[in-house]
């Protein structure tokens, strides 16, 4: 099966935040935002040109959504995209939602990434 992942558009930055903190307002008016709260912090990826207090951020980061809708019963989609990424020493933030898979990569490996998945029989638009 190949699979598509789509480039997209923006930047992002990865925010740490301390466990019990309030989720900034303008993350909600954000186009795209993902929030993961654990016992230990709070995680929030948002468009980098959207500001928040954070204890501990990361820039430049670029997204790639695998085409889905993706079923439930599809094993192993993100393990190889990921092993493809690092076997090419390229480190990854990986997301999950309920449809599909976010892969974020430092923006200066960008290249590299998309050299890697394309010549694993990957499709990126």
């Amino acid at each position: 099966m190949t699979l598509t992942l789509k480039r997209l558009d923006e930047c992002f930055t990865i925010h740490r935040l301390p466990q019990h903190s309030e989720i900034p307002p303008q993350v909600f008016s954000a186009p795209i935002f993902f929030i993961a709260k654990t016992n230990d912090e709070v995680s929030i990826v948002l468009p980098q040109d959207i500001i928040i207090e954070s204890n501990k951020s990361e820039k430049n980061w670029q997204a790639f959504k695998v085409a889905g809708p993706l079923d439930f019963s599809l094993t192993g989609i993100l393990s190889k995209i990921a092993t493809v990424l690092a076997e090419n020493e390229i480190s990854i933030f990986a997301i999950s939602t309920f449809d599909t898979d976010y892969i974020l990569v430092k923006k200066d490996a960008c290249d590299a990434a998309i050299n890697a998945l394309k010549a694993n029989q990957y499709n990126i638009l």
